[in-house]
């Protein structure tokens, strides 16, 4: 699995299907701001977002995204603000605004979400903490290879929850926000958990799985689909600890090409 590498931004647009779709439509599109410690990963994705957010955030576009947000919330503490860098940065740690103040611009923000650059505008407010979910939850670590793909899911997930819950009014949207980016993130990483584990069962040893694993809801999801066979023989040979041998002879196929069929369909359809 690899992330695909920061793209110019376009308009925003409705999330794809599927978790991979999530991530490099956020690593396409988000913007990165001043961040919490630095990260190392085998891509620079915040050093990319930092960069891009940095001219997308001052353009033009930007300063009449602005307008609409102070037209629509006339109240909030943005008033010094030239353009949505400078909206960006009164929401950091070090500014002056109260906490209180902050609150109600990430409020209006989420309110005003369905307008690309002010869904865009909060993803950025939001990649510190962002930043924080995922070391929280080790960036994977032992699941996930390289860190900024879990880095890139998180992204994904944040920008999917803006999707769906923009024009709410939520008292306390940043961390409603980071609240459920968290549950999503930490659902994912044991899937992949359990998908890794499948792939495991692959080489030799055939002890059996437990049946509690996300893994057999997954493939449930491939009965009576194209790939009804391999998934059987999945299940066979990690749920029920069947020697890859027996299942390639009642197969008819040779245990080699049943093995490397089989993390086939895991790595392409299960992770």
């Amino acid at each position: 699995m690899c992330v695909t590498k920061c793209a110019h931004a376009g308009t925003l647009r409705t999330m794809g299907n599927g978790l991979k779709q999530c991530a490099r439509w956020a690593v396409g599109r988000c913007a990165g701001g001043r961040l919490l410690d630095a990260m190392t990963t085998k891509t620079d994705l915040l050093g990319q977002l930092r960069s891009e957010w940095a001219h997308t955030g001052r353009t033009k576009r930007a300063r009449e995204a602005l307008e609409v947000l102070r037209e629509r919330h006339a109240t909030l503490a943005i008033t010094a603000a030239d353009d949505l860098c400078d909206v960006v940065q009164l929401l950091e740690s070090g500014s002056r605004r109260s906490v209180l103040e902050k609150a109600e611009v990430i409020r209006a923000l989420l309110e005003e979400a369905a307008n690309p650059l002010l869904h865009r505008t909060l993803l950025q407010t939001m990649i510190p903490g962002i930043v924080s979910v995922c070391r929280q939850l080790r960036f994977g670590d032992g699941i996930v290879r390289d860190p900024s793909e879990t880095l890139a899911m998180a992204l994904g997930f944040a920008s999917e929850l803006l999707v769906d819950w923009a024009g709410e009014s939520r008292q306390y949207a940043a961390p409603d926000i980071l609240s459920a980016v968290r549950g999503r993130l930490r659902r994912w990483l044991l899937k992949e958990k359990a998908a890794l584990c499948a792939l495991s069962f692959f080489e030799q040893g055939d002890e059996q799985a437990p049946e509690d694993s996300p893994l057999l809801t997954r493939l449930s999801g491939f009965r009576g689909s194209q790939y009804d066979r391999i998934a059987r023989l999945t299940y066979a040979r990690v749920f029920e600890g069947r020697s890859l041998r027996e299942l390639a002879s009642e197969d008819c196929s040779s245990q080699g090409s049943l093995r490397s069929e089989l993390q086939h369909f895991a790595t392409h359809h299960l992770i």
